[in-house]
């Protein structure tokens, strides 16, 4: 397990808390264990917004949860969970040293609303920080309601980290165009920030993809929720859309070093759907040119934030990226070649090494729209704004990471017998009882979340939950409770 000092370096980095990093790590080893084990690894096909994190862009918004879906239904037993969850945590202690203790692992088996069983788990760990008091959990959703149109497919899972796996990670996934299509549907069933975020994303990423294939599949998954397919004034005019707006700060801005406005990315959404439906040739914005400087054409910026540090970069270029990606301006604390010390705001585009082995960020100055570059070494500070821009030059900064890499087979410990905490239940809906309403005896329904476990009473049978946090002060992602008990 790496030290806790490695985990306070590289929140500084990304501009995070510590606790968002280390969850981030220990997210990382969860997946390892679960793509090694012999009854997973080939049937829990990993998706969401951690799995493009993980496992596609790795300047992206941290996340919380692990999402999969399930090819075998057998899977979703008590049984078959406890046993297989003993046997992940005990290779990931024996891996990295981390810890997923017996107590702190619950998991519930419950009914969908289309009646079929999916799992609701929470993971505790003891990672690097060694937090006191009530252990950090990670989620976990797992359901084998869901329409997989394509094969799953290898991807390397990113992992910053000096403990890397021996050959990385390499998880099985959802492919490009189905964890698109997936992230369109979700949006048009629950309009969450989360899913917004991630669809304007994928856009932007979409050079190459097989548009056909994403609305095919697209259609196919709404046929199977029993959804209409979405349209842009469909969401607009959904009951969900106020929430979608107000809820953006609360569920988002922990998970980023800086939120972005939302109309920057609703605005965006016009967009998405013209490509979807008619798929009109984008022209992409030129190349920033290098001026005078000899840049060698060989060299990439490397994917990895340990990359950077491993070339002995201490400016703060995962800032930078994070960025770059979101269309934010830069405050960058530049020292220039006479020595004086300033700050400008920026519009970051690209890193690129001259010939002479120099680091150089290419950029447009926002005061006046003229073309810069800086040198990476005289970077002193850089911090993402607000402010949005509209690239007229190719993001490059946000475009590299990892594909998808070989299997590597690793060697397999011994699980020792151990146990969830909770037992399946699917909690009947409650009759209301007779009589009057209000007063001394009503009947209250108590629900509570699947997150954090804050129980909510309410007069009516309703299992949406009040925006809350987490006991580590945390916006708390759950929207859904889960009936309890009734009082009276």
């Amino acid at each position: 397990m790496i030290g806790r000092q490695e985990i306070l370096e590289y929140a500084a980095e990304v501009g995070l808390e510590p606790n968002a990093v280390e969850k981030d790590y220990v997210l990382g080893w969860m997946l390892a264990g679960i793509s090694q084990h012999p009854r997973t690894r080939d049937s829990w096909v990993f998706k969401g917004g951690t799995c493009l994190k993980k496992c596609y862009f790795e300047t992206y918004r941290f996340s919380e949860d692990l999402d999969f879906t399930l090819l075998d239904g057998s899977h979703v037993a008590q049984e078959f969970l406890r046993e297989a969850f003993n046997g992940i945590a005990q290779w990931i202690y024996d891996e990295s040293g981390i810890e997923l203790p017996d107590a702190a692992r619950s998991i519930e088996i419950y009914a969908n609303p289309r009646g079929r069983n999916s799992a609701q788990g929470r993971i505790g760990y003891r990672g690097p920080m060694q937090r006191q008091g009530d252990l950090p959990r990670v989620r976990l959703d797992l359901t084998d309601d869901e329409r997989l149109v394509r094969n799953g497919e290898r991807r390397r899972v990113h992992h910053p980290y000096s403990d890397e796996p021996e050959g990385g990670t390499q998880v099985l996934a959802y492919c490009f165009e189905e964890v698109f299509a997936e992230k369109l549907r979700a949006l048009a069933e629950r309009e969450r920030p989360r899913d917004l975020y991630d669809v304007i994303h994928l856009h932007r990423h979409e050079t190459g993809a097989d548009r056909v294939a994403v609305r095919e599949i697209l259609s196919a998954k709404c046929e199977f929720k029993g959804i209409a397919v979405p349209s842009f004034a469909a969401l607009g005019a959904s009951a969900h859309h106020a929430a979608l707006r107000a809820d953006w700060e609360q569920m988002l801005a922990h998970q980023l070093p800086q939120l972005p406005p939302f109309d920057a990315f609703w605005n965006e959404l016009p967009a998405v759907f013209a490509w979807l439906e008619t798929g009109p040739a984008r022209a992409q914005p030129p190349a920033m040119g290098s001026g005078r400087y000899e840049i060698d054409a060989a060299w990439r910026a490397p994917a990895m934030a340990s990359s950077w540090r491993a070339q002995g970069v201490t400016a703060p270029l995962e800032i930078i990226r994070f960025a770059a990606a979101n269309r934010l301006c830069v405050d960058l604390d530049y020292q220039d070649d006479q020595g004086r010390r300033g700050t400008r705001m920026i519009e970051p585009y690209s890193v690129r090494r001259t010939k002479a082995g120099e680091l150089l960020l290419f950029a447009v100055r926002s005061q006046d729209g003229q073309d810069r570059s800086y040198r990476v070494d005289r970077i002193l500070g850089a911090r993402a704004t607000k402010q949005t821009f509209s690239p007229r030059y190719l993001v490059e900064l946000s475009t590299a990471g990892p594909v998808s890499a070989p299997e590597v087979s690793r060697p397999r410990s011994q699980a020792a017998p151990g146990s969830f905490a909770s037992s399946p239940r699917t909690p009947p809906r409650p009759r209301r009882a007779s009589g009057g309403t209000g007063g001394f005896g009503q009947m209250k329904y108590v629900f509570q979340c699947p997150y954090c476990d804050k129980k909510f009473e309410r007069k009516q049978y309703d299992a949406a939950l009040n925006p809350h946090k987490t006991k580590d002060g945390y916006p708390c992602p759950s929207r859904v409770g889960h009936y309890v008990e009734t009082k009276y």
